[in-house]
């Protein structure tokens, strides 16, 4: 039996995007309340009950988030563009080797009500 657990953050931080759509707003330098949720899965451990201890999830969350949060994402080394996919794929890229069930992320803006979820491919 699996189990899949997650944990939520946040990061402030601002971007540019160059769009077809909404252009002027996008090209200028402008910020956003990230929300962000990692997902992991697997079955329990049968000596702790636990997929993974959250605060090691907490642990990892915590060091990554220093590289987004208060930054302009533009800048930040190996997102590329400041897309809700990339931020999305870049998470996920930094997490995994740290936590290796790592199923899935999602990243929104509640104040526009967009969202993205990545989810690892099955085997």
């Amino acid at each position: 039996m699996n189990c899949e657990i997650s944990q939520t953050f946040f990061f402030d931080a601002a971007h540019t995007l160059n769009r077809a759509i909404e252009t002027e707003a996008s090209r200028r330098i402008h910020g956003h309340t990230y929300n962000a949720e990692v997902f992991l899965a697997g079955p329990p451990d049968p000596v702790t009950g636990m997929v993974m201890d959250l605060g090691l999830v907490r642990r990892e969350i915590a060091l990554l988030r220093e590289r987004l949060d208060h930054h302009l994402l533009d800048e930040v080394p190996g997102l590329g563009l400041p897309t809700l996919e990339n931020l999305c794929q870049f998470i996920f890229a930094q997490l995994l080797p740290a936590l290796p069930a790592l199923s899935a992320v999602r990243v929104w803006r509640a104040s526009i009500g967009d969202a993205c979820k990545l989810s690892r491919q099955p085997a």
